[in-house]
């Protein structure tokens, strides 16, 4: 606080002197006022520097106290609107059924031709059809298990997913017992950098992808992140082809996995296959994935949220 002095200013300038005088006693001690001069004054008037001619200017908040208190709304805004997008939008979906991996398999019915003779290729070639008979092995559709409401988001199983990209969803095998996934896919002509050559940053996305679908189910949680992934290009891989990904945990230990995979050509009868990419990985679970994934995690989320589904708060935080 600073103090201001106003010139000429006295007590009955400032119209002071009309103030009743009290007499001093052990009662007058519990009032508010105070005796200056003679006069019977409020206390309060102590507060604002009006005696002796001073007046105090409260000085400016300082530039870090408004920064803080920006912030502070900001944050609380942010999270209001993040709460209410999550449980009117999301909660719904993260709590509704999986479909199991046989459930997967009778959730695609191909649309045109060029799916269907895709569809009936791959399913009629010998190592399809060897993976299919072998027990140990558990076939799925992972793109199925994504809900139809956010599939279309997704950069693989929605944008990319048509006749000029991943003209089926991809089939895959897993082995619980080895750790091994294959995975079994066409890809179009609309995937392409250089004319006719599938660009080398999608087959690293969908390295990515599959390596990530055979390390989960050996962390603790089933779930994870890349934390690293090296990819080595051996030959192009041409546009309008048949592929095949395998994929196996080499280690694991708690929280990280490490995955090496390749992809290859998806080769006629009497012929090897190819190598075309190779690559090597570790994933790791996060440390709050066991809360994340837990289900009386998300239903006391859902409660919280459900408090910032007020119309107010909604025409605030859109």
């Amino acid at each position: 606080m600073s103090r201001l002095h106003v010139p000429g200013s006295s007590t009955k300038a400032l119209g002071l002197a009309r103030f009743p005088q009290f007499p001093l006693s052990s009662r007058s001690l519990q009032r508010p006022y105070t005796t200056v001069g003679g006069f019977s004054l409020p206390v309060a008037l102590y507060d604002f520097g009006l005696l002796n001619g001073e007046v105090l200017v409260p000085k400016p908040p300082s530039r870090l106290r408004r920064l803080l208190g920006f912030t502070s709304i900001a944050a609380f805004a942010f999270t209001a609107g993040l709460f209410y997008q999550v449980s009117t939008k999301l909660l719904p979906i993260m709590n509704g059924p999986v479909p199991t991996d046989e459930e997967t398999l009778t959730m695609y019915t191909p649309s045109d031709e060029l799916s269907q003779e895709v569809e009936d290729h791959i399913k009629n070639h010998p190592l399809f059809v060897s993976l299919r008979e072998d027990p140990s092995y558990v076939e799925s559709r992972p793109y199925m298990k994504i809900p139809e409401k956010i599939r279309d988001r997704s950069l693989t199983a929605g944008t990319l997913s048509n006749s000029g990209g991943i003209v089926v969803p991809p089939t895959a095998f897993y082995n619980n017992d080895t750790n091994t996934l294959v995975t079994f896919f066409y890809l179009g002509s609309r995937v392409s950098g250089h004319p006719g050559i599938v660009h080398g940053g999608f087959l690293a996305t969908l390295l990515d992808e599959g390596m990530g679908r055979c390390a989960f189910p050996v962390l603790p949680n089933k779930v994870g992140v890349t934390a690293n992934l090296n990819v080595d290009y051996r030959r192009p891989a041409m546009a309008n082809s048949y592929f095949v990904m395998h994929a196996q945990v080499v280690k694991s230990e708690g929280r990280k996995a490490w995955v090496e995979a390749r992809i290859e050509t998806l080769p006629e009868e009497g012929q090897e296959p190819v190598v075309l990419v190779e690559a090597k990985s570790l994933f790791i679970e996060p440390k709050q994935a066991a809360a994340v994934v837990s289900y009386p995690y998300i239903e006391r989320f859902s409660r919280v949220t459900n408090r910032f589904q007020s119309p107010k708060l909604h025409k605030f935080v859109n």
